[in-house]
């Protein structure tokens, strides 16, 4: 890619990918390990200074850089915050460089350190924003812009100036919205988020299609931000490459493959990259050239019939004015670089040393440093603690400066006294030290986590104390922020919660556990954003066993109860789901903080936080064993419908009845030994045939299942409430023609679980619920329904159920 940028072409690179595949540990890198930005830069300015030994005066290399950041459809310019406008800086297009952002800012560097410099700036830039504005890291594009240009004389001694973009692009993780279990949401399109991915996508589909010959293709360019910014990348004027990253994960395997057939349509994409020449001094020689000629033509007393004298020397007289004037404006030129890059290295000269100060301060003084979810955004926000008083809040003029999800106006005091550090939350304000909720002063000491509000998550540096526990022999390890996460919700109940607490925990305990960890701040932020917006709905956390969810065996699913504190109704969302709601819940929430009067949706079809009440929900699960089919034995039972609790939600009234090829029932033949069977044809009917007492807010009711190795659930109609009971009259006929041993033994020892769903009642204002109220008794690893558990702050309940 340098070797290209040294001949005048643009350059770009992409990285794509899942979350956690390493997309910004390749393009960035972490720590002591560069990643490929840095060492392009470092690569390029070690070029520039071996050029610069071997070159002319005339010779001249200028460097110059900008960072942005594209996040729900909105471009912000993480190397000028000042400009942050609303709905972001606008894309134009211009006739020949194409699309631009307006009001960009690039800044001139001098060195690799400085650029550096400036990428760090931008990362701590984007660090505050996506802490304020509640948005999350690895959903947002990062373009870093390099531009370099070469001004030097040709072989005719003319000035020419070769000038090259190099576009760095960590695209947002790629998850691929069926496999996330978002693909049967209505609103699963509806992010702005999800957008600019898709678009990319389509684009590239179309420019494949466009290389195999196909007609008629319109690349959708301007469905998308990203698009648009990528156009000569992907289809113009560009020497263009791709990095796919991919998990090695066997649960990932379908992202993995969904990655590498997309960097396999990439890589058929044909760009024509073209060298790029600076427009003006393309005109400054055309002038140059034909003022020669003019001159020549002068000399030579060529300027054709009819001129006088005095009109030649009037055109003469001009040339060389334009001639001067072009010389005046490449001198301007070259002087508003050299004036730019005085100006840099001045301000960088003075950023240095203030960092050169923080550094040394940071030794002294306790402070307290940023933890965030993305490694390479920790640490990147410091907030000293003077001696003395100082106020945390949103307030201006105070100390220490928050913003964002839950933070108060004076949410909180921090007291430095004599070495000794204190925090002291306001009245109502969420405060959390290492993991537990605080109502009065506090001591901190060296390494404690300190939580303000929901998002902003710090740990307290405290020179002396660290001293202290060094030389009474303490071990000080570095905080990380999963580790914060676990600590806030082992202080919930959640660690342990699997009912295995020894040490000797299985691994499908402790990934149980991470999955807890994971979601509990998202469900927090969520319960958050929903106050704050008066939005009156609130989430739980709950456990699903596999039975519970019509499944013979694995492990326990974290998903998440949204309730409606008005009707009373209540939804079971997948993980997955509910992250992608709580995405657009974010947009919402920053389109609400900057202001906008639209912020709500217009409609609630567009309502991150509103589910339908026709949404169906699952009601329980039945398991009909099947031993009496073995020894061809009809069975009729009513059987109780349990949820994922344990706890009875009705019963349903289910027959097993052998018959005959026709489907005539068979009472009369029976065996006495099952083995009898084998190499035998099986003919039998499952009947559904009504359930009764179910909740009060079920107003239809419908069921399904699978028998043996089934890929497809059977499924009833939906039946309608007539009084206490819902009247299904369902009936299917099976044949299994042999029967094999295998067979023999599902029907001996395994059950088909029917699982019941249903739709809620309208607008209904009634408290009831479809699930029951919370409790707050302790967790029990008791076979039977587990109670649920309501933490601190009243935000997180969990339920569950082990068979």
């Amino acid at each position: 890619m340098l070797q290209n940028a040294w001949k005048g072409y643009n350059c770009s690179l992409f990285a794509y990918g899942q979350t956690g595949s390493g997309k910004s540990y390749t393009m960035m890198g972490f720590g002591t390990n560069k990643g490929i930005i840095p060492i392009m830069c470092d690569e390029l300015f070690s070029s520039i200074e071996t050029k610069k030994r071997s070159a002319s005066l005339d010779q001249e290399f200028q460097v110059s850089v900008s960072m942005l950041e594209i996040y729900n459809e909105q471009v912000r310019d993480l190397l000028n915050l000042s400009l942050h406008v609303r709905g972001g800086l606008k894309v134009r297009q211009h006739p020949t460089k194409g699309f631009y952002v307006e009001s960009l800012t690039s800044h001139a560097v001098y060195s690799q350190a400085d650029i550096e410099s400036r990428i760090v700036e931008g990362t701590r830039n984007r660090t505050l924003a996506s802490t304020n504005m509640n948005s999350t890291s690895s959903r947002a594009h990062t373009i870093v812009s390099i531009y370099f240009h070469q001004k030097s004389r040709n072989n005719a001694g003319q000035f020419v100036t070769k000038m090259s973009s190099i576009n760095l692009v960590d695209l947002a993780g790629s998850e691929r919205s069926d496999i996330s279990g978002t693909s049967g949401d209505r609103l699963k399109e509806g992010s702005l988020i999800n957008q600019s991915l898709s678009t990319l996508g389509n684009v590239i589909k179309c420019l494949t299609d466009k290389t195999k010959g196909k007609q008629f293709v319109v690349a959708p360019y301007r469905e998308s931000i990203l698009t648009k910014l990528l156009k000569n990348a992907l289809g113009g004027n560009s020497k263009t490459a791709m990095i796919a990253t991919i998990s090695p994960a066997d649960i990932h395997y379908e992202e993995t493959l969904s990655a590498l057939r997309f960097a396999n349509k990439a890589k058929n994409i044909k760009t024509t990259a073209v060298v790029n020449e600076s427009q003006t001094d393309k005109l400054v020689r055309e002038l140059r050239e034909e003022n020669q000629k003019l001159l020549d033509m002068l000399r030579r007393g060529q300027m054709g019939i009819g001129y006088t004298e005095e009109e030649v020397a009037e055109m003469r007289h001009s040339l060389e004015e334009q001639l001067k004037k072009n010389q005046e404006e490449m001198e301007k030129m070259n002087n508003s670089w050299q004036q730019r890059l005085k100006e840099a290295e001045a301000q960088n000269k003075l950023k240095l040393e203030e960092e050169r100060q923080e550094q040394e301060r940071m030794k002294s003084v306790p402070h307290l440093w940023n933890l965030h979810e993305d490694p390479a955004l920790t640490g990147m926000v410091t907030h000293f603690i003077i001696p003395g008083k100082s106020k945390v809040g949103t307030l201006k003029g105070t100390e220490i400066l928050l913003s964002g999800l839950s933070i108060l106006p004076d949410h909180a005091v921090i007291y430095n006294k004599d070495g000794v550090v204190n925090v002291r939350p306001n009245a109502d304000a969420r405060l959390l030290v290492n993991g537990d909720e605080v109502r009065s002063d506090k001591m901190l000491r060296h390494n404690d986590r300190v939580l303000f509000g929901h998002n902003h998550l710090y740990v307290l540096h405290h020179p002396q104390d660290l001293a202290k526990q060094l030389r009474e022999g303490r071990s000080v390890e570095k905080p990380t922020y999963d580790a914060a996460q676990q600590e806030i919700a082992q202080h919930l109940g959640l660690i342990g919660i699997t009912g295995n607490r020894s040490k000797n925990r299985t691994q499908d305990d402790l990934l149980l556990e991470e999955e807890l960890v994971q979601v509990l701040p998202h469900v927090n932020q969520a319960n958050a954003i929903s106050q704050e917006l008066e939005k009156r709905v609130h989430f739980d956390i709950i456990l699903v066993a596999p039975q519970a969810r019509g499944l013979s065996e694995g492990r326990a699913e974290v998903c998440v109860k949204l309730v409606d504190c008005i009707s009373g109704n209540e939804w079971v969302w997948s993980k997955n789901k509910f992250t992608n709601r709580k995405y657009m819940m974010a947009e919402m929430y920053e389109h609400y903080m900057e202001g906008q009067t639209d912020w709500d949706a217009s409609c609630k079809d567009k309502d991150p936080f509103w589910e339908a009440s026709d949404t169906e929900v699952p009601i329980g699960t039945v398991h009909v064993y099947l031993q009496s089919l073995a020894y061809v034995i009809e069975l009729d039972e009513t059987l109780a419908i349990t949820d994922f609790r344990g706890a009875e939600q009705g019963y349903l009234h289910v027959a097993v009845v052998p018959c005959d090829d026709q489907g005539l029932e068979r009472r009369e033949d029976f065996l006495e030994n099952p083995q009898e069977m084998i190499g035998k044809e099986l003919h039998f009917k499952i009947k559904i045939l009504s359930a009764k007492n179910l909740p009060t807010k079920i107003r239809t009711c419908f069921c399904k299942y699978k028998v043996y190795l089934d890929d497809k659930s059977t499924m009833t109609h939906e039946s309608l409430q007539t009084g206490e009971t819902h009247d299904i009259n369902h009936q299917h006929l099976f044949t299994f023609n042999p029967v094999t041993k295998q067979f023999l033994s599902y029907l001996t020892n395994s059950s088909v679980v029917i699982e019941v769903w249903g739709k809620q009642e309208r607008g209904s204002g009634e408290q009831g619920s479809l699930l029951p109220s919370s409790s707050t008794e302790p967790l029990s690893s008791a076979r039977s329904s587990a109670s649920d558990v309501v933490g601190a702050n009243g935000h997180i309940t969990v339920a569950f159920v082990i068979f």
